[in-house]
């Protein structure tokens, strides 16, 4: 692949870092919603995770996603995260790792609620998911997906998907639960087919089968092998319930992959893999991070030889078998950052003392934050438009992050290398108006 006058980037497969954020998905001639963006060219997917935990700290409700215009820019929700549990089974309810309340339990006031009505004590859904098929109702042809895993609810998918046996038993189990929508009984909530019609299909964010993610995961060597079977598993049972609720009923299966050559190749296999999927969401940022001893750039477009990139994530997918378009680029709406920076100029690629202080924790600042500090005149903004790339240096701290400039460059490569999509982590970081995912609605229109 070819972008302009830059070629081919080849990266050093014992360059893999331990890349430490989650997973993602884009829009297939199964989508009835997706239309076309005019003169035949088929809608880009636009993908969102929004974080189950973001209505507490953040305060980030999925209302926000509706009064900020954000929910219409939209094809996909992918709900972060649901859990495995020891027993291989999808885990859900009044159990650790599960968050029911945040879930489905939570009654939710009027003032908060999509539709600006009150939860009654007696209804059976409440919650996010509750507001969630409130925010489907006023934006119809947006879909709704369930994300497995993340960064620390991977521990348990080696052991789950070890026998055919394991497989069918977790398929069925989060099939049960978010798809067919037959939640625990918590009081008045939950019972069977509480949640049905919420979830349109599977995003899975196994972070890593074969390598190390998070400390705990179970790794093995069969981990790729068995990821490739729980993958047509899914696609599997999905398309035989789909078969019962209709002629055209289809339910979307995605994952969340890495940009590490070494990484891709120790837990996929791409060419099977792809024809299970709609489509996959590609890591797109933390290709550097503020425990690094040296300032980087976590989410360039593209990067010097050696170096991960966006560029670099495509053409390493491309490059074993995926088509372009089933290829989610990953964006982040929030940066990275290090503080007791020295060796001058820019702040770039020089020493630090660690991960600059931040609002939640160190080292990792929501966009809304990142742009007050832009606008405050107290740090300037760097850019380096043939990486496509940007970052904030007030000659001790920097941020490295994206800013709409950046993501009109992320954008035009999408459509320019016929790939499928942005997919965004987190939504709870964008300005209160939508700045970012407006640019990017905006950018994906261009032709």
């Amino acid at each position: 692949m070819r972008h302009g006058s830059i070629t081919r980037l080849t990266v050093a497969s014992a360059a893999a870092l331990g890349l430490l954020v989650s997973i993602a998905p884009a829009v297939s001639a199964h989508d009835a919603h997706d239309g076309h963006g005019g003169h035949g060219v088929p809608a880009y997917k636009r993908i969102g995770y929004f974080t189950q935990w973001g209505i507490y700290g953040r305060n980030y409700q999925v209302k926000d996603l509706q009064t900020s215009g954000t929910a219409a820019k939209l094809t996909h929700i992918n709900y972060a995260f649901g859990a495995i549990g020891k027993d291989g089974k999808c885990l859900v309810g009044n159990v650790p790792g599960a968050d029911p309340w945040a879930d489905y339990v939570r009654p939710v006031d009027a003032a908060t609620s999509v539709d600006g009505v009150a939860d009654t004590a007696e209804q059976k859904l409440a919650g996010n998911f509750n507001q969630l098929r409130e925010l489907k109702a006023k934006n119809p042809g947006l879909k709704v997906m369930v994300s497995l895993g993340g960064w620390s609810g991977s521990a348990h998918f080696s052991d789950a998907v070890l026998t055919d046996a394991g497989r069918k038993a977790l398929v069925a189990s989060c099939l049960d639960t978010y798809i067919k929508g037959n939640l625990p009984v918590d009081g008045a909530r939950g019972g069977a087919g509480a949640a049905a019609g919420l979830f349109d299909g599977v995003d899975l964010d196994w972070e890593w089968p074969g390598s190390e993610g998070n400390e705990g995961n179970g790794i093995r060597p069969e981990d790729k092998q068995n990821f490739t079977k729980l993958v047509h598993e899914f696609r599997v049972q999905l398309d035989a319930y789909a078969r019962t609720q209709g002629r055209h009923k289809h339910y979307d299966l995605s994952a969340y992959v890495p940009t590490a050559p070494a990484k891709i190749d120790a837990g996929f296999e791409v060419k099977k893999i792809i024809k299970d999927f709609d489509f996959v969401n590609l890591q797109g940022y933390d290709f550097h991070v503020s425990g690094e001893k040296k300032t980087a750039q976590q989410s360039a477009l593209y990067a010097k030889r050696g170096d991960f990139s966006v560029d670099q994530t495509v053409n390493a997918w491309l490059d074993r078998g995926a088509p372009a378009d089933k290829l989610v680029v990953g964006v982040p709406f929030y940066g990275q950052g290090w503080t007791g920076v020295t060796g001058g100029g820019d702040g770039l690629d020089q020493p630090a003392t660690g991960p600059a202080p931040a609002t939640w924790v160190a080292g990792t600042e929501d966009y809304k934050a990142l742009k007050k500090l832009a606008d405050s005149g107290s740090y300037k903004i760097y850019r380096s438009r043939d990486k496509g790339s940007a970052w904030l240096f007030d000659g001790s701290t920097l941020w490295t992050y994206d800013d709409p400039t950046v993501l009109r460059a992320k954008t035009s490569y999408i459509r320019e290398e016929g790939l499928a999509g942005a997919m965004i982590w987190a939504l709870d970081g964008d300005t209160p108006n939508g700045e970012l995912i407006s640019a990017i609605d905006q950018g994906l229109k261009r032709r």
